[in-house]
């Protein structure tokens, strides 16, 4: 079954004229491995999330559309946090742990802050 991300890399992919193969060796990977990404059989790589912006040059419009399609179908998330001070392990893992806990207005406000906002007080 194709998910969110699939219909996103296969859109971006017609839109720019490639054919699989043409994606395939730009993110360095098989073609069969991205194509069981864009039928949802394969997990798209942490890595490809900053690659493809990059590769394509996204608009903010794309990002944003690439973000929730990334967010519609990833069930978990890796964080590497093997170069990050202590606070900011700290940090991730307190997050993790509130998570599921955070109300509507809650998860706004984190939103806002991340993407370069200020928080309510």
């Amino acid at each position: 079954m194709i998910t969110e991300i699939g219909r996103f890399l296969r859109k971006l992919r017609i839109d720019e004229g490639e054919i699989l193969l043409n994606m395939a060796e730009k993110l360095e990977v098989t073609v069969s491995f991205l194509s069981a990404v864009e039928n949802g059989k394969k997990r798209m790589p942490s890595s490809w999330n900053t690659k493809i912006c990059n590769l394509y040059n996204l608009s903010n419009e794309q990002m944003e559309e690439f973000t929730k399609a990334i967010a519609h179908t990833e069930e978990t998330i890796e964080m590497n946090l093997s170069n990050s001070g202590l606070k900011n392990k700290e940090l991730a893992v307190s997050f993790a742990r509130k998570f599921p806990d955070l109300n509507d207005e809650q998860t706004e406000q984190i939103k806002k802050i991340l993407q370069g906002g200020k928080m309510k007080k």
